[in-house]
């Protein structure tokens, strides 16, 4: 297991506070940072993931900016804070604006920006869509593989939404030793799922691979389910779908209807987080007025307070609505291997007011 780690100087009391230099990654930067090393990245994700459980970080509710005359749009903040020996502060600034995708151009983007654990001074801003897929399907191929110890690990998967997403956490379950007899793909653009078929293809998988017509078809087919997609409302509702009992990743949160949800034993990364902005278990929240439902989180299940194997005779959902330390955890990881390259960007004098009077 990954020990979180900080290579940036840290002051000690004694020492006198300095403001830090100021840095900006590139998304070029961040991606060749991240790049073939998935299975560190699992483990500082699992890491981070026991750090938050015991207490040990700051993650307030997350921020959602919305626009009456873009109603399908919103940009969300997530602030956070972790401590263990990474000790950093900072936000994730991130838009969705599902329009995008029609004019040729990826959904999401973000930044991040590290906040200096002594001072509060921000340290770096990173392009962060990619940190933010990475933490995400690291997390998906995280819970994949403890939910699946004990029971027969699943050998047919299917994707349901094939955008930036879904490519990342393939990459990341083939980078952590899966493997699949079959490979199922929906989405509701024929494009689309042609476009993942095509990467699937490229990435030189053995598996086989099957664009399915319909969700029912997929689901039916898949022995582990991943969901995601930009629905803002659930569409998945009929139960019988799921009768063969799969593992789902729902990582985007909102597809299915709250009886599924009921009719299933439920994961989340963060109780309180995964209870707000209707995603499908505050639905099913407010369905019942009790949370009776929920099993534990994923520290619960790492940590055995959740014993494995998780009960295999019904529906087995993981839902994460994606915690802000994670995008701290590896926004960090990314700033200390660009700082060790010798690669940091620095933007001199980007703090200039640094007298208190003059």
């Amino acid at each position: 297991m990954t020990t979180i780690h900080s290579t940036t100087a840290e002051s000690a009391m004694s020492e006198p506070l300095t403001v830090p230099p100021f840095a900006v990654i590139s998304g070029a930067q961040v991606q060749h940072a991240l790049r073939g090393r998935e299975n560190h990245i699992v483990e500082l994700v699992e890491a981070t993931y026991r750090v938050h459980g015991a207490g040990d970080s700051v993650n307030p509710p997350s921020y959602f900016l919305r626009f009456p005359d873009r109603p399908s749009s919103r940009i969300i903040a997530l602030p956070a804070s972790i401590g263990g020996q990474v000790r950093v502060d900072g936000l994730k600034w991130i838009s969705s604006f599902p329009e995008n995708v029609a004019a040729g151009i990826p959904r999401a983007s973000a930044v991040l920006i590290l906040n200096d654990h002594d001072t509060g001074y921000p340290f770096a801003c990173l392009e962060s869509s990619i940190i933010s897929a990475t933490r995400t399907a690291a997390s998906a191929a995280l819970a994949a593989d403890w939910l699946s110890r004990g029971r027969k690990r699943p050998t047919r998967v299917g994707f349901f939404g094939v955008g930036l997403i879904a490519r990342y956490i393939h990459t990341f379950l083939t980078a952590t030793s899966w493997s699949f007899d079959e490979i199922g793909v929906h989405d509701l653009s024929a494009d689309s799922a042609t476009g993942f078929r095509d990467y699937l293809e490229h990435s030189g998988t053995a598996s086989a691979i099957t664009v399915r017509d319909s969700a029912e078809q997929l689901i039916r087919s898949s022995d582990l389910v991943v969901f995601a997609t930009v629905a803002g409302q659930p569409h998945v509702s009929d139960l019988s779908w799921f009768d063969h009992n799969p593992l789902v990743l729902h990582v985007s949160l909102r597809d299915l209807a709250p009886e599924i949800v009921l009719a299933s034993t439920n994961i989340v990364d963060d109780i309180e987080h995964c209870m707000k902005a209707n995603t499908s278990p505050h639905l099913a929240e407010q369905l019942t007025g009790n949370r009776n439902f929920l099993h534990g989180t994923l520290d619960d299940v790492m940590s055995g307070r959740v014993p494995v194997p998780v009960a295999a005779d019904r529906p087995l959902v993981f839902s994460p609505f994606g915690l802000g330390v994670l995008d701290l955890a590896v926004g960090k990881y990314v700033y200390d291997e660009v700082l060790r390259s010798g690669d940091l960007h620095v933007i001199d004098d980007f703090f200039h007011e640094l007298r208190r009077y003059g």
